[in-house]
């Protein structure tokens, strides 16, 4: 089966204040879950190990790869098969939930390992046991036309943002998520290596101090907006998001379906609205 890793979206471009009708090419984001099965004490056992999100294709090398670099596996040889597991789940139907068996004799502490893929995983869903553990829990309260935000002041966040990011001046290495007024003022920002630990830091912040109001105020992210970015967000009943990067196939799915504004590629003088342009204010001109 031939996997597609883009897809395409209508969505709507603002350059110079005016907004026109467009299309863009997205990098799909699905979940892929992974379970172990191997032999102890004269039995074979399933285990699920881990959800991971990835755009698909390659999966058997993906899945090779990280046991081998995780210790779980010290030569491809230890593998017996990588095998589908239940029937696809998603939106392109693609084999989202793999099998690795492993060899009679392959040494294996589940307990530990998958310890480990819970500190350490990279994004905000990795670790969960299963495809259900990444559902939204509860619809929050969005409110459909707020904010509104001018056309103009979005091609101006990304240099106010960067005017704040004391940790990424100092090291370049951190990730920036802040919190604006609908009228462009800062309110906070939080900064760290992980995208979505900088948001945790922000929504929390706000949430501690009583300074969240989603019907007047936005975020911005300084990477890429990913599923794991978008839920943060809805689950705080935020809506609008804008980053400095691309969005990601599954994240635009969640901001359509809980109508969302979802902004990237931000430039000096333009951007791509992937959703919600009903949020956007154009000039009396344009």
């Amino acid at each position: 089966m031939t996997v597609s890793d883009t897809v395409n979206y209508d969505i709507h471009r603002a350059e110079n204040s005016t907004l026109k009708s467009s299309s863009d090419y997205i990098a799909i984001e699905e979940p892929l879950e992974i379970s172990i099965r191997y032999y102890k004490s004269s039995e074979w056992l399933l285990e699920p190990l881990m959800v991971t999100m990835r755009t698909p294709g390659n999966d058997e090398d993906l899945l090779t790869g990280l046991l081998f670099s995780e210790g779980v596996i010290r030569d491809t040889s230890e593998i017996e098969k990588i095998s589908v597991k239940g029937n696809n789940e998603g939106n392109y139907d693609i084999d989202n939930s793999l099998v690795v068996t492993l060899k009679k004799g392959s040494q294996l502490d589940l307990k530990n390992l998958q310890r480990h893929f819970m500190v350490n995983s990279s994004c905000g869903v990795c670790g969960k046991g299963s495809l259900n553990a990444i559902e939204i829990a509860y619809e929050p309260n969005i409110e459909r036309m707020k904010p509104m935000v001018s056309v103009d002041l979005i091609t101006k966040l990304p240099e106010i943002l960067r005017a704040k990011q004391q940790q990424f001046a100092d090291t370049g290495g951190v990730h920036a998520s802040a919190l604006f007024s609908a009228d462009g003022e800062l309110i906070h920002m939080a900064e760290d290596v992980g995208r979505h630990n900088a948001l945790d830091k922000l929504i929390g912040y706000a949430r501690r101090n009583s300074i969240l109001r989603p019907f007047e105020q936005f975020v911005m992210c300084s990477g890429r907006l990913s599923f794991d970015i978008m839920q943060k967000a809805l689950m705080a009943g935020i809506g609008m998001v804008i980053g400095i990067g691309a969005p990601t196939s599954l994240s635009l799915d969640l901001a359509r379906k809980f109508d969302i504004t979802l902004i990237g590629f931000v430039k000096k003088n333009k951007y791509n609205i992937y959703n919600g342009e009903w949020r956007i204010k154009t000039n009396p001109q344009t």
